[in-house]
């Protein structure tokens, strides 16, 4: 017997053990989810596949919902945009309710949340970036990957970013996929990007660019670049653009990844050969390379000391091996040439509200399997979970697993449900009583079909709208 009801158990378990909590209507548990990204549609989905009385309300900052996946993943990668498709299903269920244009934290506290739900998951992702903390890191011309991947991607607090690329050169700092992809739409021939679901403002810009030349420049070497081999394989293979790789960054390292995992010696295999192969005697117009073992030490400025001109970068020696090698600077240096400057050294969470335990120096929320230290019935998933690390499948698993520890102490009598809770009931008054109106899936469907429809016009998958108030305008809000 659980707290104010009747829980059943179904057959012995779900699919991976998960077990089926069945409730009476009188005590459905209320679950509140802050974040409509892969995190928070995960930690939904697995609530009410797997307990058949939740009610979860999903609240998000803008309008529009699926965070990274509109977001984040690369306008010319649709088929990982396709689990926007379950996501929908998920925020169409009956037991499942979405609000979007709500902050957390400014609109409506934690607290308050807390008081209408009997459990509340904060799945808010990452909403800054790692800095450099170098000289000349503001100067114009310099730009984080996350503002420069929201420019192009329509997240509407980047939409003015306006980069400036009549440069040659670009000089992209980090070795992941987010530097690959940045890298890949800068050197796209402008076809392609054509059919994609990028923006009209950044693919002006782009049939502009004067760009011809990447560099993607990390601390260590071959063996530590944070890429995977199918965005390594993209790039490679990428039209009108020539790899650069030298030969001598991989010499003796088909010895030293032999007994690497089979993922890390692929990948090191498809550099080497890349590296050694003979250039194709067709003129590409355009190149990108990889420069190892350099960390940046400054920007440098023009002589007017307003733009990026180039970056000092210390070369460095490994000290260890493997993923836990560090990069110890050799007190040589070098300068390199460059007008466009993307920092791509990692995403950063920020605290939502000071009743929430925060940890600055890991950028996490302190939990245990999603359970917020010392916070009985606060919950997270996601990358404010456990940092801004892995893909999609990562964050599902993830959340699947904080949503499972909602389930087991719903089970366990931690979280008391003989009370019922109001829930959006509770918020729709207090958020009407401070001016804010928020926005349901179906307003979202109305949004989503005026973008499919501009895009149809231009021959693309939809044309997103990039201007807020023009997303509540179609609303009628």
């Amino acid at each position: 017997m659980g707290p104010g009801g009747a829980c059943v158990r179904r057959g012995g378990g779900g699919p991976g053990g998960f077990r089926r909590w069945l409730r009476s209507a009188a005590a459905a548990p209320r679950v509140c989810v802050v974040g409509s990204g892969p995190a928070g549609f995960y930690t939904a989905q697995h609530l009410l596949k797997h307990h058949g009385g939740a009610q979860v309300d999903i609240y998000e900052k803008l309008p529009v919902p699926f965070g990274l996946v509109r977001f984040g993943v690369a306008p010319d990668h649709p088929e990982v945009k396709n689990v926007i498709n379950t996501f929908t299903q998920t925020a169409r269920s009956g037991r499942c309710a979405y609000y979007g244009n709500v902050t957390v934290g400014r609109d409506v506290t934690v607290a308050e949340l807390r008081q209408a739900y009997h459990a509340v998951v904060l799945s808010y992702g990452a909403e800054d970036n790692r800095v450099l903390g170098i000289p000349g890191e503001n100067l114009s011309g310099v730009y984080s990957a996350r503002a420069f991947v929201g420019w192009y991607n329509g997240l509407p607090e980047n939409r003015d970013l306006d980069p400036d690329l009549s440069c040659e050169t670009a000089l992209i700092l980090g070795h992941g996929n987010v530097a690959l992809d940045i890298a890949r739409i800068l050197l796209s021939p402008l076809q392609l990007l054509r059919k994609t679901d990028i923006t009209d403002g950044s693919l002006a810009a782009l049939a502009c660019s004067k760009v011809k030349r990447v560099w993607l420049v990390g601390r260590r070497g071959p063996l530590q670049v944070a890429f995977t081999i199918k965005e390594l394989r993209e790039m490679i293979n990428l039209p009108g653009a020539r790899p650069v790789l030298s030969p001598a960054d991989f010499t003796g390292l088909e010895d030293a990844v032999k007994d690497a995992l089979r993922p890390r010696k692929r990948l090191t295999e498809l550099m080497i050969k890349t590296a050694l192969e003979k250039p194709v005697q067709t003129a590409s117009p355009r190149e990108w390379g990889l420069k190892f073992q350099r960390s940046p030490q400054e920007v440098l400025p023009t002589a007017d000391g307003r733009r990026a001109r180039g970056v000092r970068m210390a070369l460095t020696r490994l000290e260890g091996s493997g993923d836990s090698a560090k990069a110890i600077p050799t007190g040589d240096m070098e300068e390199l040439e460059c007008g466009l400057v993307v920092s791509s050294i990692g995403y950063r969470s920020l605290p939502l509200d000071p009743a929430v335990p925060f940890d600055t120096q890991r950028g996490i929320i302190p939990n245990s399997s999603g359970r917020v230290e010392g916070v009985p019935g606060l919950y997270c998933s996601g990358w404010v979970k456990r940092g801004p690390t892995g893909v999609i499948i990562t964050t599902m698993n993830d959340s699947f697993d904080t949503a499972q520890s909602v389930l087991e102490d719903l089970q366990g009598s931690v979280l008391d449900v003989s009370t019922s809770r109001e829930g959006f009931g509770a918020m729709e008054s207090i958020l009407r009583s401070r001016g804010v109106r928020p926005v349901s899936f179906s307003d979202w469907e109305k949004i989503d079909a005026a973008e499919v429809a501009r895009g149809k016009a231009a021959g693309k998958p939809r044309e997103k709208i990039v201007d807020l108030q023009e997303m509540l305008r179609i609303i009628g809000h």
